[in-house]
């Protein structure tokens, strides 16, 4: 059966230091294009994930969080010489920190043979991430590689930016990132990540460049100030909704899995940036990057009370 939404990367095992006792820390999940698969399932959509994972207890992990979450796995290969990525976060007074142990993972062998080819040509939305293509030369032949199979199929394409310059030189990303634009329907930028990949510093200049792309519809995060949605017809902002955030992780992850979810249920995109707005909001009220995403109860729950 195919899916409403696919998404392709790499999800990862998390290790979060524990603040009273640092000799400890808890169990977690994390990884962009898995937090936004997960975001879309809890508003209500149907989704599926594209990766690997490693033969191992953390893999096995993955697929237990996939299966409560009602996220289809029957895309993602298990790899039995490949470990599956995990991080650590750690804390001290200047803030938390990563630590990251993907090399020669699962995911990061992910090539374009390994490609559902189906499953893409029949879904409404491919989601990938400046991650999915920076992990390895191979993961990124094969995201570029789905986007225009997507493309060529009738498959609405979208792309968070989200640039990690730990995995690639700037140079390299601006190469591939232009090409991943040139293949992009729905692009989610964030501002660090598209100022640096454009090298532009004006809003409406870096929305112009990835309209020129050819990209269709612009949900620029802006984090606490929301949201700037763009289309070659029009451009507005839309407020955030105001909280107390504890931990903001995962909240870009989440904002675009409601956002792809409320567009593939016919919201239009200024709609549906208010509703994530709120999803996204309210995923920083808790600790980790997928336990305080809301349910759609949730969002709508506030929506009601701010109409």
């Amino acid at each position: 059966m195919s899916k409403k939404i696919l998404a392709y990367g790499e999800a990862m095992v998390e290790f979060n230091q524990s603040i009273d006792n640092p000799r400890y820390y808890l169990e977690g999940f994390g990884g962009d294009t898995s937090n936004f698969c997960i975001a879309a399932a809890r508003q209500g959509a149907d989704t599926a994930y594209v990766s690997a994972v490693g033969d191992d207890h953390f893999g096995k992990s993955l697929q237990a969080l996939w299966k409560a979450e009602r996220v289809d796995d029957a895309h993602v290969s298990v790899v039995q010489d490949a470990p599956s990525g995990v991080y650590f976060v750690t804390h001290d007074n200047a803030g938390h920190h990563f630590t990251y142990l993907r090399s020669n993972s699962a995911a990061s062998r992910y090539t374009p043979a390994h490609l559902p080819l189906q499953a893409i040509a029949e879904a409404k939305v491919l989601h990938l991430s400046g991650i999915s293509l920076a992990i390895s030369e191979s993961a990124c032949d094969a995201g570029l590689a789905a986007m225009a199979h997507a493309r060529k199929n009738g498959t609405l394409t979208s792309l968070d930016t989200n640039l990690r310059l730990r995995l690639w030189p700037l140079e390299r990303a601006r190469a591939r990132m232009a090409e991943a634009f040139a293949l992009c329907d729905i692009c989610l930028p964030s501002w660090e990540d598209v100022s640096a990949l454009t090298g532009l510093e004006d809003r409406d200049a870096i929305v112009d460049k990835l309209l020129g792309y050819g990209v269709k519809l612009v949900a620029f995060k802006l984090g606490k100030d929301g949201c700037y949605v763009a289309t070659s017809a029009e451009r507005r902002m839309v407020a955030a909704y105001p909280v107390d955030a504890i931990d903001a992780t995962g909240a870009g992850d989440c904002f675009g899995g409601a956002f792809i979810a409320q567009l593939v249920d016919g919201k239009d995109p200024f709609e549906a940036a208010r509703y994530a707005n709120v999803a996204a909001a309210i995923s920083t009220t808790g600790y980790g990057a997928v336990a305080p995403i809301p349910t759609a109860e949730q969002v709508r729950g506030v929506l009601s009370r701010l109409n």
